[in-house]
């Protein structure tokens, strides 16, 4: 008789159901106020003020656990569990305010996991990484990824008034999507599911990248667009980063 692939093993799946080390989830929106939104600019600035703090310490520990790939094929886990903290933290905070606009529950001021809280962020801790890979993947086999991201958060684009005053501004399709999820719900009170479910698709594309960039992973980022839930199965399976 012939033996079925177990569904357990990732490796059996799909490419288009194998979960990707990183894991970002959402909870879909609930309760949204109508106006909060106008606001949130302000609300979020005291998490603006301490990711402009960890970004910085971000690179530097990437840099660091750069060198400690090479030398020795694993990223320190105390190293790998900031970073990966950092990245939920970001996330939490784009989810609140306009990566998303997704909740109204304001984000805590955490590096640690919060199951609680509608958005999570998670990666698989890798127990071995390509010493190679990790001189290489972080630039140039990424390119074409920080290409689509680029569409995704928006150019820089900026003019200048007759008076010579500059504008600037910064707009990608996530923006647009989000604008759009931001006007409905101020009309009609509601958050548009399908602009939710895609919204969430490219932030996870985003996030991605970012994970295989800064050398959480050897997995090449899938060129594909996973909207609302993750793909099944093995996508809670294995140790994530705290």
């Amino acid at each position: 008789m012939l033996s079925m692939p177990s569904p357990s093993e990732p490796g059996d799946l799909p490419e288009a159901l194998r979960p990707y080390p990183v894991h970002l989830t959402a909870d879909p929106p609930r309760d949204l106020s109508r106006w909060l939104w106008l606001v949130k600019g302000v609300l979020i600035l005291p998490h603006v003020l301490v990711l402009l703090v960890l970004w910085p310490a971000f690179v530097v520990l990437s840099l660091v656990a750069l060198v400690a790939i090479v030398a020795t094929g694993r990223y320190p886990r105390g190293i790998f569990d900031v970073n990966v903290g950092i990245l939920r933290w970001s996330w939490r905070v784009g989810y609140y305010s306009f990566s998303a606009l997704g909740t109204d529950v304001y984000p805590p001021f955490s590096l640690t996991d919060d199951p609680g809280y509608p958005a999570t962020l998670s990666v698989d801790y890798p127990e071995r990484l390509s010493r190679g890979l990790a001189l290489v993947k972080w630039w140039l086999l990424a390119l074409p990824h920080f290409v689509v991201v680029g569409l995704l958060v928006g150019p820089q684009v900026q003019w200048q008034d007759l008076d010579g005053t500059r504008f600037g501004a910064q707009i990608g399709l996530i923006g647009i999507l989000v604008l759009v999820a931001a006007v409905v719900l101020l009309i009609r009170g509601t958050y548009l599911r399908g602009v939710h479910d895609l919204v969430l698709g490219l932030n996870r594309w985003c996030y991605r990248v970012a994970g295989y960039a800064s050398l959480m992973t050897d997995a090449y980022p899938p060129f594909r667009l996973d909207v609302g839930a993750e793909p099944t199965s093995a996508s809670t399976t294995g140790p994530h980063g705290s």
